[in-house]
């Protein structure tokens, strides 16, 4: 990558972004945030500028900077997509840990942070704007779509099928097979043995409706 990029979200994900893109070697503009509290002050030496709307910074994206958007919640996460696509006509780029491992023969869009110790397995498909939180294995065949969030260790097998928008607590297991409809989201060390209905939510061992 030969810009530096310009993070948006100076919290615990824009502070493993910086990591990741100081592991390869990338070199990070700035923070845009929207909590005035941290304007002014500092993540390991780079400052956080202003926020996320905030034109002066923004109008350099495409042109001299890349984006890279690093929030948690993912209907404001969907929201500065929008806003990049509409306003910059641009897609942030992906964040890959060095040590992480994507099969040759997997697929991985746009905009998605995949953290140290994940494994991507071959002709599986992580869409755009995911987010693989540290060692997180996708197994052979199993597709993620958009905004999808997956916490640390968590295991989805082979040939699962996980919908738009799901949030996917950590140490999580979901079945080869499974299909998790969009809007859904799986508890925390959950197992999942069973598809799961779009909107819903689930927990335990096997996961149930709650």
């Amino acid at each position: 990558m030969e810009n530096p990029v310009l993070i948006f979200g100076a919290k615990a994900l824009g502070k493993t972004a910086l990591d990741i893109f100081n592991s390869n070697g990338v070199i990070v503009y700035g923070f845009l945030e929207d909590e005035t509290s941290l304007h002014g002050t500092e993540i390991g030496e780079v400052s956080v500028f202003s926020a996320t709307d905030d034109e002066g910074f923004t109008e350099l994206i495409g042109n001299k900077c890349e984006a890279f958007i690093a929030v948690e919640d993912r209907t404001e996460r969907k929201t500065l997509v929008e806003y990049l696509h509409e306003t910059r006509q641009t897609q942030p780029v992906n964040a890959v840990h060095p040590s992480a491992i994507i099969s040759e023969d997997a697929h991985i869009g746009h905009g998605n942070l995949i953290a140290a110790g994940v494994i991507v397995q071959t002709f599986s498909k992580v869409s755009n704007h995911c987010i693989l939180h540290a060692g997180v294995i996708i197994d052979t065949e199993t597709v993620l779509e958009d905004f999808v969030q997956v916490g640390a260790g968590s295991v989805i097998g082979m040939g699962a099928k996980v919908g738009e928008n799901t949030f996917i607590g950590s140490g999580v297991t979901i079945v080869g097979g499974v299909e998790i409809g969009k809007n859904a989201r799986i508890g925390a060390g959950s197992v999942v043995i069973e598809n799961v209905a779009t909107g819903a939510t689930v927990f335990g061992n096997p996961a149930k409706k709650v």
